[in-house]
């Protein structure tokens, strides 16, 4: 029903971390699997083929990606995923243009009026770049708005089925600690 302590500590801790490899978080993608047709018991499924799907897409492009998300399953909003990841800037337009297409492969049909959507973090493309800081508290925010289903007397994020929150590989607890063993602190 809800995300636990330690689950929050390591998204915060991943999302940090991404900045220290060069792949600042600066992406928010909100996909309503719900109205996409994905069922509950799916949804950990559908997240991972997109998350893959991201990842490839990047890798064509010669670049690498970072990424945090988490599950929640609301009234009105149903069950949807909140994916805060790093896209570099040059490839925003790329990536967007590919988001329907994975959509209609994971899901098996056609795509759906806001089911997907996507947004710098930040006042604009770029900004973790050119205004580190400013950057850091924007992530903070939108750390803070997916990390939102902590507290189950609060009614958490719902039930969900499966797997609540993921980071990916480069920035997970083993990646972070081969880091600090490695670069120190």
């Amino acid at each position: 029903m809800a995300l636990k302590p330690h689950q929050v500590a390591n998204l915060r801790s991943a999302a940090v971390h991404a900045g220290n490899i060069g792949l600042p978080l600066n992406r928010m993608i909100t996909i309503h699997w719900q109205s996409a047709g994905v069922a509950l018991p799916v949804m950990a499924w559908a997240t991972g083929r997109f998350t893959d799907l991201l990842s490839k897409a990047l890798a064509r492009h010669g670049s690498q990606t970072a990424w945090v998300w988490t599950h929640e399953n609301g009234v009105g909003k149903g069950a949807h995923c909140h994916l805060v990841v790093h896209v570099p800037p040059s490839l925003v337009g790329v990536i967007t243009g590919l988001q329907k297409g994975w959509l209609r492969r994971i899901t098996g049909k056609p795509y759906k009026k806001r089911v997907i959507f996507s947004r710098p973090i930040g006042a604009r493309l770029g900004v973790e770049t050119l205004n580190p800081e400013v950057h850091a508290l924007n992530r903070d925010t939108a750390l803070s708005y997916i990390l939102k289903g902590v507290a189950e007397a609060d009614g958490g994020g719902g039930r969900i089925v499966g797997k609540r929150c993921a980071t990916s590989q480069n920035i997970g607890a083993s990646a972070r600690t081969h880091w600090r063993a490695s670069y120190g602190s």
